[in-house]
């Protein structure tokens, strides 16, 4: 797959310098919080902040102004035209080309990453960060804030820090400071070398390294290639611990408990949050279960992705199935997310309950979320011909009330009616949406009489 592509919209606005002269006009460091314009891995420009500097690398850690944090990265100095450099100050006076507004903030969103076979006769595989795209946004389409607070409901966007409350908007200008480096850049595992996204707490230097060398199998860290070549000879694991519970063609899950296999879920978590921004579960795994998806072949059981929920004793209040879920990059576009999202939901069918996905999700997340409900929604208005409450669409698919609702209004199929949303569809419409570019059937799906699950029951005391 071609990964020359920028990640950047080409409507952009940023022009390339006419005459830069990179490195001569300002010396080095230049103060973090000081923007200028950058050179993204493509050759094209774009406006960006220095975070963070490394004055005995000589290179600075920048944001790309209005992209996802996933595209930070330590660039060199070459990279960077420092005649267009405004101060920290004269920054900070200038506002953000795409500041605030929800579907702004929305139209951020980037696909997964592209993957790449290396030349030569490498088996190794590249999972780049630089096949990143992101959608044009019509800067003449406006909206009331009626307009955009449904839309943020709708889509599940975070709120702007100047839309939360003064407790909330500290702890996450806390969080984004924690968390606003990262070191690691490149992790290998397996036969992938895969670019990171977001920070992840490895501990002590572990998490200060260019490359991070992972065990697949055991999901084990090390910082060097040797010591990986080394606990591979040794290694004696070839699938996730915990209970075998589906398995379907070359396709299994695993059920792991927190409390029982403890240090694999915390590197599990780690690892995950590498590509996840606001992951906040890293130790604190024993009060949770993980759902591991592999992929088999004669050599063993590969993660390919997982999501994890609340355990028995710490059911959610919210009535939530998935706490956390992610496929790893090397594993998206094939069917794996809408594959997680579908098993979340046979386990709650099981269980005979309804469950909804903490919120907020990723972009990712809500693309995968918004396709799925919409295409399930769908199925079965059509199997049963437009006669279905909302209650009844709950009961049948383990889909709350409120994300029916969400996912029906913004197919236009649901309207307000004597106090109350009423289905409003016709077979005519529905085949209509099915003819969408966008409501693709899934590419895998769960087949439940491959399951071998019985759902947990409660304790007479609890």
């Amino acid at each position: 797959m071609d990964t020359s592509g920028s990640p950047f919209s080409s409507s952009s606005g940023d022009n390339a310098p006419s005459a830069a002269t990179p490195g001569t006009a300002v010396p080095f460091p230049l103060s973090t919080g000081a923007r200028l314009q950058a050179r993204w891995q493509d050759g094209t420009w774009h406006r960006a902040e220095i975070i963070e500097t490394r004055p005995t690398l000589g290179d600075y850690y920048v944001h790309y102004i209005d992209f996802n944090r996933r595209l930070d990265e330590w660039v060199s100095p070459d990279r960077l035209d420092f005649a267009t450099v405004e101060s920290a100050e004269a920054a900070a006076s200038t506002p953000n080309e795409l500041a605030g507004t929800g579907l702004e903030r929305s139209a951020i969103i980037a696909s997964s990453a592209a993957i790449a076979m290396t030349g030569g006769s490498s088996a190794m595989v590249t999972v780049s960060a630089a096949g990143t795209t992101i959608p044009a946004i019509a800067p003449e389409r406006k909206m009331t804030r009626n307009m955009r607070k449904r839309f943020n409901e709708e889509n599940h966007i975070p709120k702007a820090l100047e839309e939360m409350d003064p407790t909330t908007r500290a702890l996450e200008r806390e969080y984004e400071e924690v968390t606003k480096v990262k070191f690691i850049n490149k992790i290998h595992i397996g036969s992938y070398e895969v670019d990171t996204w977001y920070f992840s707490p490895y501990p002590d230097d572990y998490g200060k390294v260019d490359k991070l060398y992972i065990c697949e199998w055991c999901l084990k860290y090390m910082k060097y290639a040797r010591t990986l070549a080394k606990h591979q000879s040794e290694c004696k694991c070839r699938e996730p611990p915990g209970k075998q519970i589906y398995q379907f063609k070359t396709n299994s899950v695993f059920e792991l408990d927190g409390k029982v296999s403890k240090i694999y879920c915390q590197n599990l978590c780690l690892l995950a949050k590498l590509f996840l921004d606001h992951k906040t579960l890293y130790f604190d795994v024993e009060p949770f279960l993980f759902y591991i998806l592999t992929e088999d072949d004669e050599e063993g059981r590969h993660v390919v992705g997982y999501f994890s929920k609340a355990s028995l004793e710490k059911i959610s209040p919210e009535g939530n199935n998935v706490a956390c879920i992610l496929t790893l990059p090397p594993f998206q576009r094939k069917g794996y997310g809408k594959l997680l999202i579908e098993f979340s939901y046979e386990l709650s069918k099981m269980e005979k309950k309804v469950g909804s996905p903490e919120k907020p999700l990723s972009d990712l997340g809500n693309l995968g979320y918004r396709s799925y409900w919409a295409f399930i929604l769908l199925s079965k208005l059509k199997e049963h011909k437009g006669m279905l409450s909302i209650k009844e669409l709950s009961r049948l698919t383990s889909i709350t009330h409120d994300d029916i609702i969400t996912t029906l209004q913004s197919l236009g199929l649901v309207r307000y009616w004597k106090g109350q949303h009423i289905i409003s569809v016709s077979l005519r419409v529905i085949e209509e949406h099915f003819k969408s570019p966008h409501l693709k059937p899934p590419p895998l799906r769960v087949e439940p009489s491959c399951f071998r699950w019985t759902p947990p029951e409660l304790s007479k005391d609890g």
